[in-house]
């Protein structure tokens, strides 16, 4: 199964955040470091080659898999509702490490708060003889440091 961008949901997501920050979309293009042509031809229903991908994504600050569909499944069977989610820790280490407006002790430090909540929450709900936090509280492994 071969995987494609999801040229819609990308264009709603930068035009969300473009509407939310009050910018427009010559000031988008400017601020993600592409043409204002590349947002043009995407509202045309025209793929971005990959490095205007990699700007918006980082732009937007969300993992590019946000934008990933399957040919061949719809979105629902794509993202089937039990299926394997990533763990909040790589979801917020992958977000954490997009920002470049923070030095790296303080992402690492927002790190190990997260693992300690996600600790707490795991130990709570398994005393209550409930998951309530999901995949995300299964695992403590890797919260000290950001993936490289």
């Amino acid at each position: 199964m071969s995987g494609r961008m999801d040229l819609s949901r990308l264009h709603d997501a930068l035009d969300a955040q473009r509407r939310a920050r009050d910018l427009s979309w010559r000031q988008l293009a400017e601020e993600a470091g592409v043409s204002p042509s590349l947002l043009s031809r995407m509202g045309n229903g025209q793929r971005p080659d990959l490095d205007g991908f990699i700007a918006l994504v980082q732009w937007l600050g969300t993992p590019a898999e946000e934008f990933m569909s399957h040919s061949g499944d719809d979105q629902a069977a794509a993202t089937p509702a039990h299926g394997p989610t990533p763990e909040l820790e790589t979801q917020l280490a992958m977000l954490l490490r997009a920002r470049d407006d923070l030095p790296e002790a303080d992402k690492e430090y927002l790190l190990e708060i997260v693992g300690a909540t996600m600790r707490r929450i795991k130990h709570h709900a398994g005393a209550a003889g409930t998951d309530v936090a999901g995949p995300a509280a299964s695992s403590d492994a890797g919260f000290g440091r950001l993936p490289q």
